[in-house]
């Protein structure tokens, strides 16, 4: 088989094809970042999401930005509040907001819902955290304000056991766990208390709007999972990192559940997190290794979730080996090509890996194109971000 009869040039066509090929509509169609920051690929985002709304229904957008933050976003697509320069600086972690495609997003998604009655949505589903977590404040007392009647406790209490935020904040602890309070008798106690607010919220559920319930559910589980993460963060056992990285995915992958509820969406995230196999990582004389959210996503939805993985053939004076996956997909005649990945693992005869120049580069895993729907290649990228 000849590598081009497994692609078409990339387009709004190509993507509805691609769309009809799969064995359901997918709820979830993740567009995975080979690396952060690249401006083409944001820009092909772009045109991809606006053709998903355009003419296959989608009105959401999910990226891996903290989810409490992405609801500065929402509020301003969805109402105007704000100003674009403020949303961008309060609505994105990680550096995303200053992303120029992110700020295209954002304004054509705003400009969609000024002329349109069926409004589109923005989620953040990364949890408020890098490598060390956030304090769980806004989620504990977002949670608490949105319940009514005898609660387990004041806010007072919550303000008094949370203390000061930079207990919570202390990089520091990313390598010294010794620091974190995460196991401390105050982090236990809000343990017992965010899962009693989080009961009470069921009981609840009646007398709350539509809209009040889904953020209540979104400051419940974003405060279970963070006070889980500080608990593990003060962990001194060899299965620290690999833990909190699972329990980062398994995070995401609860947002991403809950999106899937306004679906069809579009997550946009860096391909380690939506693959559906396992991720593995070496330190020191150990391999970590645990399931990503994409996979835990699968394992709840199936075939309502696809998986888009992007790569890079020529990123500046790099151009890829020709007997690499992106070498060969360099031979392809179209600047943008989508690529039907499990027909190209049957076209191609183990391709070699490719060894990144880039350490914020990851290359296509020749050995998962059969768990890979389809990619999203660039042929040539001259700038990044």
């Amino acid at each position: 088989m000849d590598i081009k009869d497994t692609a078409r040039p990339l387009n709004g066509a190509s993507v509805s094809a691609f769309l009809r090929s799969l064995p359901a509509k997918p709820l979830l169609l993740g567009l995975g970042e080979a690396r952060h920051f690249v401006e083409a690929l944001g820009e092909l985002r772009n045109e991809i999401f606006q053709h998903l709304v355009e003419h296959e229904g989608y009105r959401s957008f999910a990226i891996e930005s903290d989810c409490l933050m992405g609801l500065v976003v929402d509020d301003y697509i969805t109402t105007g509040a704000g100003t674009l320069d403020d949303v961008m600086e309060r609505g994105f972690s990680h550096s995303f907001g200053a992303f120029p495609a992110n700020r295209e997003l954002v304004r054509w998604m705003r400009a969609y819902n000024e002329a349109h009655d069926e409004k589109l949505r923005f989620h953040g589903f990364d949890g408020p955290l890098e490598y060390w977590a956030a304090s769980p404040r806004q989620a504990l007392t977002g949670l608490h304000r949105l319940l009514d009647g005898p609660l387990p406790c004041t806010m007072e209490t919550l303000d008094t056991l949370l203390g000061p935020d930079d207990r919570w904040t202390n990089e520091a602890t990313v390598m010294d766990p010794s620091q974190s309070i995460g196991q401390s008798a105050d982090a236990q106690r809000l343990r017992l208390l965010a899962d009693d607010l989080v009961a009470l919220l069921d009981t609840q559920a009646p007398r709350l709007s539509a809209e009040d319930r889904e953020r209540a559910a979104l400051y419940g589980r974003t405060a279970v999972g963070l006070l889980r993460y500080h608990h593990w963060m003060a962990d001194t056992s060899p299965a620290r990192i690999a833990r909190l990285s699972g329990l980062r995915d398994a995070m995401m992958a609860a947002n991403l559940h809950a999106v899937a509820e306004h679906g069809p969406a579009l997550v946009f995230a860096h391909n380690l997190h939506l693959q559906r196999n396992k991720s593995f990582m070496p330190l020191g004389d150990q391999q970590l290794e645990w399931w990503s959210a994409g996979a835990i996503t699968e394992a709840h939805l199936g075939d309502r979730y696809a998986f888009l993985a992007s790569a890079l053939g020529t990123v500046g004076e790099h151009a890829p080996p020709p007997d690499t996956v992106e070498g060969l997909l360099s031979t392809l005649p179209w600047n943008h090509s989508l690529i039907d990945a499990r027909r190209l693992a049957e076209a191609t005869t183990k391709p070699a890996p490719r060894i990144s120049h880039d350490f914020a580069y990851f290359p296509l895993d020749p050995a998962q194109l059969n768990m890979i729907d389809g990619i999203v290649f660039l042929k040539q990228t001259v700038k990044l971000g």
